[in-house]
């Protein structure tokens, strides 16, 4: 199932490293900047590579190399590098208004699937382009969740820990009283607050929230199997495959099929996560006094499928 996945992806900085749904509904720069400047890649800096340049006529009798010719007009853009720029705090937590932000943009409607209208700009550029060529074979691709704030994951998260939302048909305040494994129950398919990519707009679900979809029927498998052999041409990655020694994926949440991750951006938002969210930032919800017992920054942020870290 993964056969080509790590191929088309262009090698990341060495210094990087490396969400949540529940199925069937909503899981839930240059050293110059100036303190707490964000910068990230955008897609100006591949339209200024397209610049044309003005260079001196060789001198005479002065062997020339032909240029090269021209990209094909269909050639899928290559993902940019990502900076390796501070991000703020607020960024990592899903502390922000993304309407207000410009570090955000909407993704066009065309591409919805869902409430959640909001990218990380270059994630959602990314997507588009994507989307785009997926349609131009025959594969039709929505976002159904995208920018998730900490407000919106700690009410997804608390619905479920007071038994408001059923897990599995049961209310988990009374199934499961233990507060520990309680919080384990809810994190198979839908992360803490301040815990989930969903915060960095990079991480995008696609077309359905439940792996039946995906699995069981025609048009799913196709653009599963779509996904596995493009989606990495376009810079994202599916960071919760199958968990097991087979796949080197053992701990974090079950299998998400429909979740994908753009990684120029998340890969350095990922590097810089444990080192600036601590567990002391991990609060504000009920319940996230378990946070630091399951370990969830090691277990479940960083629990990410080894091929989406290389």
């Amino acid at each position: 199932m993964k056969i080509g996945r790590s191929l088309l992806y262009p090698a990341l900085a060495g210094v990087l490293a490396a969400c949540s749904a529940s199925a069937g509904q909503e899981p839930d720069s240059p050293a110059a900047a100036p303190a707490g400047a964000i910068v990230t890649p955008t897609s100006a800096l591949a339209a200024s590579a397209a610049v044309e340049q003005v260079v001196q006529p060789p001198a005479e009798g002065t062997a020339v190399d032909p240029p090269a010719p021209p990209a094909a007009a269909t050639a899928p853009e290559a993902p940019v590098q990502p900076s390796t720029s501070h991000v703020a705090l607020k960024y990592l937590i899903g502390d922000i208004d993304p309407a207000s932000d410009p570090m955000f943009a909407r993704i066009p409607e065309k591409y919805l699937g869902g409430s959640r209208v909001w990218g990380h700009r270059d994630a959602v550029d990314a997507f588009v382009r994507m989307a785009e060529n997926a349609a131009a074979n025959g594969y039709k691709l929505k976002i159904v969740s995208a920018f998730r704030s900490f407000s919106d994951q700690k009410k997804i998260w608390e619905d479920k820990w007071s038994g408001k939302t059923l897990v599995g048909g049961k209310k988990l305040n009374v199934s499961v009283p233990d507060p520990k494994a309680r919080a384990l129950k809810i994190l198979e398919f839908s992360s803490m607050p301040g815990t989930s990519r969903h915060h960095w707009g990079t991480d995008f679900d696609i077309n359905a929230l439940d792996n039946n979809y995906f699995n069981n029927t025609r048009e799913g498998k196709r653009v599963y199997d779509w996904l596995v052999q493009h989606a990495t041409t376009y810079g994202f990655c599916q960071v919760y495959t199958k968990k097991g020694e087979e796949s080197g994926r053992t701990t974090g949440y079950e299998e998400e099929k429909w979740h994908w991750s753009y990684r120029p951006v998340a890969d350095w938002y990922l590097k810089q996560y444990p080192v600036d969210v601590g567990y002391e930032r991990l609060t504000g919800f009920e319940g996230a006094a378990t946070a630091k017992d399951i370990n969830v920054i090691a277990n479940y942020v960083q629990g990410i499928d080894p091929e989406c870290k290389q």
